[in-house]
């Protein structure tokens, strides 16, 4: 993706082996009726319906409900082998078929302070029928449904429900078809995919935000192609099925088309912060077979506080965390083998505070009242308050030039070629900075540097995170020099990749550099 390292296919259509064969462009297949029976809907039936107006702060998490440990279905790989990198407390009921299992996940989204759970939908118009390679995910819904029905009995207010659209299955279904949302055909596959998932959940359990139903789209890479043209189509067709409701539609950030929020996927691995703060606990798919190793190490917990952190200082309406439940993929928050409920806990502690407003101090630092921090770099980094880090596009290598230790750029993932750096957290202002950045680099041939860095500009890329100040020209002149940049309205909140501050780009040449300096302005 532009601008930032976006792990590859997150989705869980890794731990997915597809039966069908290769995709098609179109399936000279009718598409079916809705599979479940709350369909066409009047006003009326959204009476109990739970509604967030626009006062109101939310919080929604990714509940992946395809386990099933007696069949062994993503629970144990094709050869045998654990799928899972964390690990529910048992696997004792570990099913989407159990009633009991729902419950107690629901009940422990109530315990963390969790208004809305977005199941994570693979159904397909292809995998209506029993034995179809995606029919769990509408088997597993009956279940859920009951466990919130029980969980009112009691007493006790679940979740809200909330579609999250794994367009996985745009690629990935029983027909093999590979959608294209141009078309007419790909356009109700689209919008009749969205249908089933609300006609199996009564509508006393949707969550309503301003009134509409909440639709959170996965990435749009799925889609042979897209276009707005499909967005309307389901803004124009739902509401003839479900009371007049038009749907809120959320969209990833990959999508190319208007909605009415949006958001990008990888929280778990940096925190994301567009119209909606995508945030998680840490990333580990290292039991995912045919994946490069990734580990965002949780950090005995730190890397989730400081998530929430920077997600209290934003102040957004709505907080999306990633995830509740994929055990593949390491980024749970529900009770863990490995931890417990510490995450639930951990979560509900700042639920509270988001729902408050409150947002938490500066830590103090060493560097709280400094003027300056820096850091020279060379084999071993010399760190004042400021910390060079490495990212899957921002690695480099040591050297030494013209009497000085110093550190080259090298060729990260997509050919990316960025020095990333994190600020020590006491020496930030809040909300924001009025910062200098001076840079000492050998002038080795002509070229340029560019500084981009996390600002409170909401015009900026990806809602500020990436900026850009004015790019300091290279001559060539085969001395040591210093580039200055000035950041007017530096947030500086550890939102770019590997949790940066700020990065370093280079167009032409990457010179090698000595050091890094951060200033407070007039100082």
């Amino acid at each position: 993706m532009d601008r930032m390292t976006f792990p590859r296919a997150l989705a869980p259509v890794a731990c997915f082996v597809l039966a069908a064969s290769t995709a098609c462009a179109q399936p000279a297949r009718p598409i079916p009726p809705a599979i479940g029976p709350h369909i066409d809907l009047k006003p009326g039936d959204f009476a109990q319906a739970r509604r967030f107006g626009p006062g109101d702060k939310v919080v929604m998490t990714h509940y992946f409900y395809w386990y099933d440990a007696p069949s062994k279905a993503h629970v144990v790989d094709g050869d045998g082998s654990d799928a899972l990198t964390t690990h529910p407390p048992t696997l004792e009921g570990f099913s989407y078929r159990n009633v009991a299992w729902h419950k107690q996940q629901l009940k422990d989204m109530v315990a963390a302070g969790i208004d809305v759970v977005l199941p994570v939908f693979w159904g397909t118009p292809a995998d209506h029928t029993p034995g179809s390679p995606m029919f769990w995910s509408f088997e597993g819904l009956p279940p859920f449904v009951k466990a919130l029905d029980e969980l009112k009995a009691e007493g006790i207010e679940p979740p809200a429900v909330g579609l999250f659209y794994d367009t996985s299955t745009l690629e990935a279904n029983a027909w093999g078809y590979h959608a294209d949302l141009t078309t007419d055909y790909g356009r109700e596959w689209f919008v009749a995919t969205i249908r089933d998932f609300f006609s199996m959940i009564p509508p006393r359990h949707w969550a309503l935000l301003d009134g509409r139903p909440i639709v959170d789209l996965y990435a749009a890479a799925f889609a042979k192609a897209h276009d707005q043209s499909c967005i309307d189509r389901l803004k124009a067709e739902f509401p003839k099925r479900f009371g007049g409701l038009t749907p809120y539609v959320i969209k990833e950030v990959s999508w190319k088309v208007e909605a009415d929020d949006v958001y990008a996927w990888g929280g778990a691995v940096r925190p994301n912060f567009l119209g909606v703060a995508e945030i998680g606990p840490g990333y580990d798919h290292s039991a995912v077979p045919g994946r490069e190793p990734l580990v965002v190490d949780r950090e005995g917990g730190a890397f989730y506080e400081r998530a929430w952190a920077k997600a209290l200082n934003r102040k957004p309406r709505i907080v999306i965390v990633e995830t509740w439940n994929e055990f593949h993929e390491g980024t749970t928050i529900a009770e863990a083998a490995e931890y417990g409920r510490k995450y639930i806990d951990m979560t509900r502690k700042y639920v509270d505070m988001f729902k408050k407003g409150i947002v938490p101090p500066r830590p103090t630092t060493p560097y709280s009242d400094a003027p300056s921090v820096s850091l020279t770099l060379g084999v071993e980094d010399a760190s004042k308050g400021l910390e060079r880090l490495d990212a899957a596009d921002g690695r480099s290598a040591p050297t030494t030039t013209a009497g000085k230790p110093a550190r080259v750029p090298t060729k990260g993932v997509d050919s990316g070629r960025y020095l990333y750096f994190r600020v020590d957290d006491g020496f930030k202002d809040h909300p924001a900075t009025h910062a200098v950045v001076e840079v000492d680099y050998y002038d080795a041939a002509p070229g340029a540097i560019g500084l981009q860095y996390d600002s409170t500009d909401k015009a900026a890329a990806m809602g500020g995170t990436y900026k850009d100040a004015p790019r300091a020209s290279l001559s060539g002149s085969h001395a040591w020099k210093t580039a200055r940049f000035e950041l007017p309205d530096a947030r500086l909140d550890g939102a770019q990749n590997a949790g940066a501050d700020f990065r370093l780009s280079f167009e032409g040449v990457e010179p090698p550099v000595h050091a890094v300096r951060v200033l407070r302005a007039g100082r």
